[in-house]
């Protein structure tokens, strides 16, 4: 896992926040997933590339809802997502002294992206990223998470435990990666740091109170 604080320049998050924003209003865009039980997940969601479906925990070309596809990954955040990767190469060689990075955390160039849209009251419990193909487990090909907006705690660790995880806070501009070993922990978010995020950012973007996940994978 690596952890790259306030990564993703201010400019580059309004223009996240804004392309997710013209995204989230068009065809395929935000909605609220719920369970045949009448349940709903505590976030608003949007998928790019492939479309996920928590309930049945598998990919499609198109949700059973509205049977919208999904838009496209903008290109623009493939390239922040492999900048990203080699960048926490190059920390990797520098700092920790590894000369195998590419084992350790496995290049990747996502072409799935799943949107999370939390309010200040969202929260998602532990699970695992694990419905992506064998192949793409088999080699560990990396999860990587941008955080945009409010403030979050996010749990990590070896089991569903939320009182044996750790945690760490994810703050507007952190992007996390987790590939090779780390690829199946279970990861949650607890809960949302009311009004943390930037007010230089909300006021520019027009983002409504909440953060704004994206995390992307190669499917």
């Amino acid at each position: 896992m690596v952890l790259l604080k306030k990564y993703i320049s201010h400019s580059n998050q309004i223009k996240i926040i804004k392309k997710c924003q013209q995204l989230g209003c068009g065809p395929g865009g935000f909605y609220q997933p719920s369970y045949q039980e009448g349940a709903k997940l505590h976030l608003h969601m949007m998928c790019l590339g492939k479309n996920w479906d928590p309930e049945m925990r598998s990919y499609g070309d198109r949700r059973s809802i509205d049977n919208a596809c999904p838009p496209g990954i903008p290109v623009e955040f493939k390239e922040l997502v492999e900048d990203a990767i080699r960048d926490s190469h190059v920390f990797m060689k520098d700092d920790m002294k590894l000369s195998n990075v590419e084992e350790v955390l496995p290049v990747m160039s996502p072409d799935i992206c799943i949107v999370n849209f939390y309010t200040e009251s969202g929260k998602l419990g532990l699970h695992q990223d694990r419905d992506e193909t064998r192949e793409s487990l088999r080699l560990g090909l990396p999860v990587v998470s941008f955080s945009i907006g409010d403030s979050a705690e996010f749990l990590y660790g070896d089991s569903r435990d939320p009182d044996m995880a750790h945690k760490v806070v994810l703050k507007s501009g952190d992007v996390l990666i987790f590939g090779g070993e780390s690829r199946h922990i279970f990861h949650g978010v607890p809960c949302i740091t009311r009004n943390s995020a930037p007010s230089s950012l909300v006021e520019e973007s027009n983002l409504l109170p909440g953060r704004l996940n994206l995390t992307f994978r190669k499917y």
